[in-house]
């Protein structure tokens, strides 16, 4: 039995509407097996990860963590891409009183308090606000400053907890929200709600949206000539190669969050090296050529996992998780430590607006010329324009 494999089970969506984004999760867990592996593994064993495809389907996810756990009988299982999945593993986990590492899964523990579970996402211990408060601080920093937003979001599980940070930050900044309205994941045609929006003309127009929907809605604001003073927020897409490389000059003038880009305050201990394998077997692959916004912290979700471990010399998931609480870890997403409802101590999320992009060619976008960090001051790497300005050149 000793010199079985350790075996790790959990799910991502290999499929579905954030497949992109969970595929880069997928190499750069390959990667970390593959270097801990080199290294003799764990506790003198190899150490086997298992992942199956849970099809971007939350209904799915807690019959396969089940099955991990009832007839895999896995060591352990670490928690899968996003709030829609991670949430609905989590009565599985909590009844079976497991440790669990869910991969940027936004405030998926406010609500439950589970003291075994741990955010590796940086947005700290008020997740739904950390999220989007330096957008909102940005835009309450221009002169003249802004007076009202319109906050456009997906009818998706994911979208609930930004949407209610958006809001609360907005209040916090002085700024007044004069519309608010969902839209269905299926939607392929914008037109009609970003004339609706143009109608209100908000100074701000705040956004949450998935990929596919991310590309459709930057193609009809460019169409379109509303012209707010800020646009973007929390989209999930622009940071991925392939939206990036779709959109090129487009996407100029666009505030968005990111977790890690390419600016010298952020090139943690391994990040690097990290980076050079997982963009080397990405283009093999075909995945997403970067890698900047999945990879690094899923490494860093392995990386806090195996020096649990090492530290511990035990795969029991009360004195991980006890480790978990009580220690910090040094990860390709630098120092982390958690804090309450097990998310990091201290926010570490960027503001980024898209500038000087001339074209769609992917080394673009591998440095900080066009992907410029404007918040949090601390790793800040340039100057924020409106985009009203921005948009017009």
């Amino acid at each position: 039995m000793s010199n079985s494999p350790i075996r790790i089970g959990y799910s991502l969506s290999l499929t579905g509407p954030v497949a992109e984004n969970t595929k880069s999760a997928r190499l750069a867990h390959q990667i970390w097996e593959q270097d801990v592996n080199q290294k003799g593994g764990l506790l003198g064993r190899n150490v086997e990860l298992i992942c199956i495809d849970d099809k971007g389907d939350p209904s799915q996810t807690a019959a396969i963590y089940k099955n991990f756990l009832d007839n895999e009988s896995v060591d352990l299982v670490i928690g899968g891409y996003g709030t829609n999945t991670i949430a609905a593993s989590m009565p599985v986990i909590m009844e079976r009183n497991r440790f669990l590492i869910g991969l940027m899964g936004l405030g998926v523990n406010g609500t439950l308090r589970y003291p075994h579970y741990y955010a590796m996402i940086p947005t700290g211990p008020s997740p739904n606000t950390a999220l989007t408060e330096g957008f909102f601080e940005l835009a309450a920093s221009q002169n003249p400053k802004p007076k009202t937003v319109a906050l456009l979001s997906a009818q998706a599980e994911f979208s609930k907890n930004p949407i209610i940070g958006a809001i609360e930050n907005a209040a916090n900044y002085g700024l007044e929200v004069i519309y608010q309205q969902t839209y269905s994941l299926s939607t392929t045609d914008f037109t009609k709600l970003v004339e609706e929006i143009k109608l209100v003309n908000a100074d701000v127009l705040f956004i949450c949206s998935y990929l596919n929907d991310s590309v459709g809605l930057v193609k009809t604001i460019k169409e379109s000539t509303y012209r707010p003073k800020m646009v973007g927020g929390a989209m999930i897409g622009p940071q991925s190669a392939s939206v990036k490389t779709e959109l090129g000059p487009l996407l100029n003038g666009f505030v968005n969050y990111e977790y890690w880009v390419p600016v010298p305050k952020m090139n943690f201990n391994g990040v690097s090296e990290m980076l050079e394998k997982y963009q080397q077997q990405a283009t093999k692959e075909n995945i997403d050529a970067l890698g900047f916004y999945v990879a690094p912290l899923a490494y860093a979700q392995m990386q806090v996992v195996e020096q649990a471990i090492h530290a511990t010399g035990s795969l029991d998931d009360e004195q991980l998780s006890d480790y978990c609480r009580n220690n910090e870890f040094e990860t390709v997403m630098g120092t982390i430590r958690f804090g309450k409802n097990g998310e990091w101590d201290k926010p570490r999320v960027v503001q980024v607006q898209f500038q000087n992009i001339k074209n769609n060619h992917l080394e673009t976008f591998k440095d900080s010329l066009s992907q410029v960090v404007v918040s949090p001051a601390s790793y800040a790497s340039g100057k924020f324009y409106p985009y009203s300005e921005i948009s017009q050149e």
